[in-house]
């Protein structure tokens, strides 16, 4: 087995995200004590903004380089994402990370009917960390794009992620302990499921 572990956030040791994807594949890994990590922290070795020139099989650096990429995600069998929401949206290194992943004709194909999963099955954990309160019903709910913008491109190539959130993180040491409680516990379910 084969886990890619990503993290996105640029708060450093204080992020929430950086910690809920740590418990997250700390969880699969007592389950799976063999697997394979690939760890890409895309903070400390940022990815550039993803270019016409930089699609896989072109004679470029960048193309070269986002084969890398694309081939880790390809050999992963289970990947953990941390994803913090900044200004409403998943930051733009996870984004930029994303671009290298989701291509036309090589992860999903676009058919009359939508589109179709080129790449067989693969597991996504999501931990997205929020400092407001985005849930339905909430005055923020009209601003949350990053938890549904990642199941939406994820569910774009056949891959529907297992979302994990601690929100409210920004209202106060209580509440983002408790937040992180209760992402923490959602956690604690996760390795019996690890394949």
């Amino acid at each position: 087995m084969t886990i890619l572990h990503i993290d996105s956030s640029i708060t450093g040791d204080v992020s929430v995200s950086r910690r809920l994807s740590a418990a997250a594949l700390s969880k699969i890994m007592a389950a799976q004590p063999g697997a394979k990590v690939i760890y890409r922290d895309l903070v400390a070795a940022p990815l550039d903004h993803y270019v016409m020139t930089d699609k896989p099989g072109r004679d470029t650096e960048g193309s070269l380089f986002s084969a890398t990429i694309l081939q880790e995600f390809l050999a992963a069998d289970t990947i953990v994402i941390g994803a913090p929401l900044y200004n409403f949206t998943i930051s733009s290194q996870l984004k930029a990370w994303i671009d290298r992943i989701v291509i036309s004709g090589v992860t999903y194909k676009f058919t009359e009917h939508g589109a179709v999963n080129l790449i067989g099955a693969k597991r996504v954990i999501v931990l997205v960390s929020r400092g407001a309160v985005y849930q339905p019903g909430t005055p923020w709910t009209p601003f949350e794009h990053a938890e549904t913008y990642l199941k939406a491109v994820f569910g774009a190539i056949g891959i529907k992620p297992e979302v994990i959130v601690a929100e409210g993180t920004a209202y106060g040491p209580d509440s983002r302990a408790g937040a992180i409680a209760g992402a923490e516990a959602a956690i604690a379910d996760i390795s019996t499921l690890a394949t």
